[in-house]
């Protein structure tokens, strides 16, 4: 098959024609979900969105979105179409064309729980008839799609995998908030466990993104992945840890990096902040880290090292802001701090494995009395025990925290305002009041 550049510009043969199919079931109606479901729709796909939570449904049906990448205007528009049925019953996923999985992968104890992945597909087998396609799209270890996902499906079916139906992997590359890369303009990696799977799972992108990549098989797609975000996370734990030895040694780090990004070869841009976070970062390397230790008995050094770095990032936020405020006079405990931003990204309000939130309750801990500002949460999470304001006067704090560098704060204003900032984004302008990380 050829592809052009343009969303589904597929030029087909017969046999390939025989795979696009028209009924799509996504399960999980998250950040990766939501945006795969209104392509579906905008392609032309009658699309359930299969999610456990009902309070999501509920607000899906009433087009009142939580995924700041879907407005509820798109999903107002993708409900009238009458394409697009969000539901929290499995049977309405019966008779599905392609199903894409979409669930979380979180770790338990250090260890990878794929019980999500494993509940999709004994939800999927009763339902799989020949000719469906599955794809699964959750970040996971080497392996899973194969040896994992495809013996749950046989079993739950009844048919083979690879001839009655098709099986691929294509990981996820969802950025939440960014403006230039969304999912349909973002190269898609895809693969499926033997050929045919591999033209139907390629097919079905080729409809809903501008350019789809083939995979040799699953396992490298599913390297890939975690590939992408182990190589972030080493590179941020690198700059952390060389951050902190800088503050020591009386060093401008951020003017250092700015030096070095000078150079038009050879170096790729990474700077220091509070921690990582999301699902991607805090989690995906030690999914690879765990298979190397569990298959081949060695241990992944640098992973291991960049997770110690990286989780020691909020302990060391605290502690600067401790000193800081020890050479005003002022103690921690009792001190008033406003914290700009709690999700872990700007623009975002994605609170997911936020080092934000961390932060926020080794301060409570500590005595101090934090209150939140942040446009783009709506709820503080539960585990901070903190205030979410919507607006705050900056003089009335000891002390301004920067986290999240949103473009809604207003910059000027609070650093006019406030007595102390400590900036860890290098979002403000160097000023006395202002401190970098």
């Amino acid at each position: 098959m050829k592809l052009d550049s343009r969303r589904g510009g597929s030029v087909m043969s017969g046999r390939e024609a025989k795979y696009l199919n028209e009924k799509l079931l996504v399960i999980g109606q998250g950040y990766v979900g939501l945006p795969i479901a209104m392509a579906g729709v905008l392609a032309g796909f009658s699309v359930v969105g299969l999610d456990i939570d009902p309070r999501r449904v509920d607000l899906l049906l009433k087009a009142d979105s939580y995924v700041e990448d879907i407005s509820n205007e798109t999903l107002l528009n993708a409900l009238k179409t009458g394409r697009y049925l969000p539901t929290a019953e499995a049977v309405d996923g019966k008779n599905f064309d392609v199903c894409v999985i979409t669930v979380p992968t979180p770790l338990r104890d250090s260890m990878p729980d794929l019980s999500y992945i494993e509940d999709a597909g004994k939800i999927l087998g009763p339902l799989i008839k020949k000719g469906s396609t599955v794809i699964l799209e959750s970040t996971t270890y080497p392996g899973t799609t194969e040896e994992l996902l495809v013996p749950i499906l046989e079993k739950g079916s009844g048919l083979q995998a690879g001839t009655d139906f098709f099986v691929g992997y294509s990981p996820e590359r969802i950025d939440p908030g960014n403006q230039t890369w969304k999912f349909e303009n973002t190269p898609k990696i895809v693969s499926g466990i033997n050929a045919d799977s591999l033209i139907a799972v390629q097919l079905f992108y080729s409809r809903i993104v501008a350019h789809v990549i083939t995979a040799r098989g699953c396992k490298e797609a599913e390297l890939a992945k975690l590939l992408e975000n182990t190589f972030r996370h080493v590179n941020i734990a690198l700059i952390n840890e060389l951050a902190m030895f800088a503050a020591e040694l009386k060093i401008d780090v951020w003017n250092a990096i700015d030096l070095a990004s000078t150079k038009p070869f050879g170096f790729m841009r990474f700077t220091p902040g509070p921690g990582v976070g999301g699902h991607c970062l805090p989690i995906d390397p030690s999914y690879l880290s765990w298979r190397v230790k569990s298959s081949l008995g060695r241990q992944f050094r640098f992973v291991e090292l960049a997770n110690d770095v990286n989780a020691r990032m909020p302990h060391y936020v605290v502690r600067r802001l401790m000193v800081s405020l020890n050479k005003s006079g002022k103690p921690l405990r009792g001190s008033r701090i406003l914290v700009l931003g709690i999700a872990y990204k700007k623009n975002s309000g994605d609170c997911r494995e936020s080092p934000a939130v961390e932060i926020v309750h080794l301060l409570v801990e500590l005595g101090a009395l934090v209150e939140i500002l942040d446009p783009h949460v709506r709820i503080a999470p539960t585990s901070t025990k903190s205030m979410l304001i919507n607006q705050g006067d900056a003089s009335a704090y000891d002390a301004v925290l920067l986290l999240t560098d949103h473009d809604l704060f207003d910059y000027e204003r609070i650093r006019g305002e406030a007595r102390f900032i400590f900036d860890t984004r290098r979002r403000l302008p160097q000023s006395t009041n202002v401190e970098y990380l």
